[in-house]
């Protein structure tokens, strides 16, 4: 039976990548993402194995018709992968910009806790997956950054649910990167991590056994 993995942030970058990955692996897609075209763009590349949800992943109650369209359309839902992130320009704290904060904080907390709270209905049906992206900022110290205490909360968050979705055969896995070659930079950087090799991790935690909870993958670029 086909296995439906569930992505937000899937109209470029990791989540674009992670959507291909595991498309070739034989799993259905559910993709959500606010930028319509690009997402039916990349369902309509992958075919018939994809399904375009164009929403906003901060919104709940948008996020819950998603989840439940998807798991209508293709049988029931397997993974759920709570990949929406985005950072601020203004760096620090004294310096920072307040309105900034606001909006990551929606995107890189809310969201994913929305996708956990509406998704794991789903996913104890199927004794499923939850993966979320971290990184190496939710496990250093870097002065002054609130981007890197979201992603902090990620982190703890991640390891929580592992232990309550444990209690009934779920799992949870942060996929923690560093500098990642995606429009999150300015510039194209070939020597960084590349989305594709983010997708391989999660494709990887996907398919390990269910007596082994891969909780974390943390990666770093070889350069």
């Amino acid at each position: 039976m086909t296995r439906t993995l569930f992505i937000t942030g899937a109209s470029s970058g990791i989540g674009a990548a992670t959507a291909r990955a595991a498309a070739r692996a034989g799993w259905n897609v559910a993709l959500v993402a606010r930028s319509k075209d690009k997402l039916e763009a990349l369902a309509q590349e992958i075919g018939d194995k994809a399904l375009a949800l164009p929403c906003d992943a901060t919104d709940r109650a948008a996020v819950k018709d998603a989840l439940d369209g998807a798991a209508d359309h293709f049988g029931g839902l397997d993974a759920v992968f709570a990949n929406a992130g985005t950072g601020v320009k203004s760096p620090g704290v004294e310096h920072g910009d307040p309105d900034e904060w606001h909006r990551m904080i929606h995107v890189n907390i809310l969201a994913v806790l929305y996708a956990a709270h509406e998704g794991i209905p789903h996913l104890r049906k199927t004794k499923g997956h939850f993966l979320v992206t971290g990184s190496k900022a939710g496990r250093d110290t870097m002065k002054g950054s609130v981007y890197s205490a979201t992603k902090w909360f990620v982190h703890g968050f991640g390891e929580n649910l592992a232990e309550e979705m444990r209690e009934w055969g779920g799992c949870c896995t942060v996929i923690a990167p560093g500098m990642v070659n995606t429009d999150f930079f300015d510039d194209d950087m070939p020597t960084k991590i590349q989305p594709e090799d983010v997708a391989s991790a999660v494709v990887y935690a996907l398919e390990q056994p269910r007596t082994a909870a891969v909780r974390e993958i943390y990666i770093m670029p070889n350069d």
